[in-house]
């Protein structure tokens, strides 16, 4: 099955994604949890087809974050995707899930694939540049399945992503690459933050799309 970007094919659904069992037993944390990064999980040509698609067919919004009791606008966009009743709160706003796309479906089916999970929502991140970052947070709002990984996919510029232990501060990086998949297990949000550290030296955007499981006896 070929779906179609205009007049361009995109996205074969059995040639698009490749699973790299080397990659995907490597842990990328020294303890206390499970991470695991595949780069090249996209080609590169579906990538940049996929995202010239997401800027352009997405409505993306301002991410507001309160802090310290005030509401801030972030110059990062955002764009929450889900089923029905996945409503998302973070950082004291409320988030309702706007309906998948047929697009967004192969992908989710891919990343279900390599995380052997189910996923029903999306929170998708736009970075204009490195000027734009995500700062030390853990996935764990009450919504979120705590016993469920979290997958993402990223787009675009490469950016270093680290994670910094809760209790002894011990960190470690890796750069997410266009394509790349990254995997977080259980109990991974428990005792790590990760960040997406800002940086001057990169002036192009980067997309990041990553796929949850919601409760939602909770929304």
């Amino acid at each position: 099955m070929i779906l179609r970007l205009g007049h361009t094919p995109f996205m074969n659904q059995t040639s698009l994604f490749e699973i790299d069992t080397k990659q995907a037993k490597l842990n990328r944390l020294p303890k206390d949890g499970s991470v695991y990064y595949q780069s090249a999980f996209m080609d590169v040509e579906s990538s940049a087809q996929f995202m010239h698609h997401l800027q352009h067919s997405i409505p993306w919004e301002a991410d507001q974050l309160i802090l310290f009791g005030k509401k801030i606008t972030t110059r990062r966009k955002v764009a929450w995707v889900g089923d029905p009743q996945c409503t998302y709160t973070y950082s004291g706003v409320k988030k309702e899930p706007r309906a998948w796309t047929s697009k967004l479906l192969v992908i989710k089916d891919r990343m279900e694939e390599l995380a052997q999970a189910e996923f029903n929502s999306c929170l998708l991140n736009f970075y204009h540049d490195g000027e734009d970052g995500m700062g030390w947070h853990s996935d764990d709002e009450r919504e979120l399945d705590s016993q469920s990984p979290i997958a993402s996919l990223s787009l675009g510029a490469t950016r270093k992503f680290a994670f910094k232990h809760k209790q002894d501060k011990t960190t470690t990086t890796l750069l997410l690459e266009n394509g790349g998949a990254l995997v977080m297990h259980p109990p991974t949000q428990e005792f790590w933050k990760h960040a997406l550290l800002k940086t001057k030296t990169i002036h192009s955007p980067r997309i990041n799309l990553t796929f949850r499981k919601m409760k939602l006896h909770h929304a």
